[in-house]
């Protein structure tokens, strides 16, 4: 039975109905069964049966005959074995007639909260197969239980942001059984330090989701999360999470801009809170929001040099609200952000907009490829493509590019000022005549070739 299982449950393609109808004749599910439940401990013997059996079920013929066997499964479910159970969970996926669930689902959230990893996986997985039919809906959502320990509320967290996900509808049936309240209720609970980080972990999935914001700004996050931010009791690994879950969940709530612009004082969270304000700033209503004087400690520390890593965080911030993803900005929020670049300019020692690009173009690397997002953002208002042409340098330094990994950056960049070029009125302007023949030139070379780098030619084969 053991060889014959191994054979089975190793077979490398996908077992058929004829097959497992084939290996049944020889091996009854009886017998089987009674092996599993057998007390004699017999080497590979249970390993064996449950890597057979699964493959079993998968199979039309195998789902079957489970609604015959649901004894088996009740008592599956309850078993010590772990991969016994396991097996259990799964087969309440291959079901083809949603019966007896009334029965079976208080033992599928028990190895939910009280299995090993790979049960409670499978008990994941079979919950959210019945969620997809009416019938397993009703009885799913009432009957989630949270009085377990912390690491069972894990999981059941987990699967509400499963369930969440799937789509809107769910998402929508989820938010109406106030299973929500849930993940608020864990983030409020501050005294146990890695439960609350989970449900925060949790949360930023719920977050991503494409019809998370829907939802999750009906509930009392936002003030929920404004709090943490300015808990300066709480821990600071909380207030970051805190802060980035806000960048992608929030546009236009000036609270909690308000409150990670006061993080920003904090030595060590300014970068995860330069990071927030950047995926603020990557939408309209978020760019609008943050071009007043909220941004200056972004745009500053972007072009001052207060520490590599604070600065690269910075500039990257800033291309993310400068970037294209706006539709367009009000007139306001353009004058503010020339405003901004003008004033930092000014309290550096380079005094323009040029000048102090320019010295971030002439820094490492890393420097230079966040400046070219930032400039591919800005080149697009006049006043700065001016900057860009006041003097020859820039471009100069932009087509000289030859770090690999910025040459796409610095190819994107020459195509953006390029079309910034093409609506302007310096294409009739003979002193940047030179300077925009260098520019056509870099994009001719295209992101992968260097200044000067031999060109690969195309001939046809000669043939003799």
């Amino acid at each position: 039975l053991i060889d014959a299982a191994n054979e089975f449950a190793s077979y490398p393609g996908l077992q058929n109905d004829d097959s497992a109808k084939e290996f049944l004749s020889r091996y009854p599910l009886p017998v089987m069964i009674s092996c599993l439940q057998s007390e004699e401990d017999v080497p590979g013997l249970e390993i064996s049966l449950v890597s057979c059996l699964e493959r079993v079920f998968k199979t039309n013929y195998g789902a079957s005959l489970i609604p015959h066997y649901m004894s088996f499964v009740q008592v599956g479910l309850q078993a010590t074995s772990q991969p016994v159970r396991c097996l259990a969970c799964k087969v309440i996926s291959y079901l083809l007639e949603n019966v007896h669930l009334i029965i079976l689902y208080p033992l599928l959230i028990n190895c939910l909260t009280n299995g090993d990893e790979l049960v409670a996986a499978a008990s994941v997985d079979s919950i959210i197969n019945l969620a997809k039919f009416p019938e397993g809906i009703e009885i799913i959502f009432p009957s989630l239980a949270f009085r377990c320990s912390s690491q069972a509320r894990v999981r059941v967290l987990a699967l509400i942001a499963k369930l969440f996900s799937i789509s809107v509808d769910m998402a929508s049936i989820v938010y109406n059984f106030n299973l929500l309240d849930l993940l608020v209720a864990e983030i409020q609970n501050t005294s146990d330090v890695l439960m609350t980080l989970s449900a925060l972990e949790l949360l930023y999935e719920l977050a991503e989701s494409p019809h998370g914001t829907q939802f999750l700004l009906r509930t009392s996050l936002l003030k929920l999360l404004t709090s943490v931010l300015r808990n300066t009791d709480a821990d600071s690994i909380l207030r970051s999470r805190a802060m980035i879950i806000s960048g992608r969940l929030l546009t236009s709530v000036k609270s909690i801009v308000l409150a990670i612009d006061a993080r920003l004082q904090d030595t060590d969270e300014y970068e995860i809170g330069l990071e927030a304000l950047g995926r603020i700033g990557a939408s309209t209503e978020g760019a609008t929001l943050l071009l007043s004087p909220i941004a200056r400690h972004l745009v500053k520390a972007a072009f001052h040099h207060k520490g590599r890593g604070k600065q690269l965080a910075a500039l990257h911030a800033l291309g993310d609200i400068v970037g294209g993803n706006q539709i367009e900005l009000s007139s306001d929020s353009e004058e503010c952000l020339r405003q901004l670049i003008y004033a930092t300019a000014a309290d550096t020692s380079k005094l323009t907009p040029s000048g102090m690009f320019l010295s971030v173009l002439q820094q490492e690397p890393e420097a230079r490829l966040a400046a070219y997002r930032v400039i591919s953002g800005l080149v697009g208002r006049s006043w700065f493509l001016l900057e860009i042409f006041s003097s020859n340098k820039i471009i100069n330094r932009i087509t000289d590019e030859t770090n690999k990994r910025g040459m796409e950056a610095r190819y994107d960049c020459c195509i953006a000022i390029s079309k910034a070029l093409s609506s302007s009125n310096l294409l009739n302007d003979p002193s940047v005549k030179e300077t925009i023949a260098k520019l056509e030139e870099a994009i001719k070379r295209g992101p992968y070739l260097a200044k000067g780098e031999a060109q690969p030619i195309v001939v046809t084969a000669e043939r003799f």
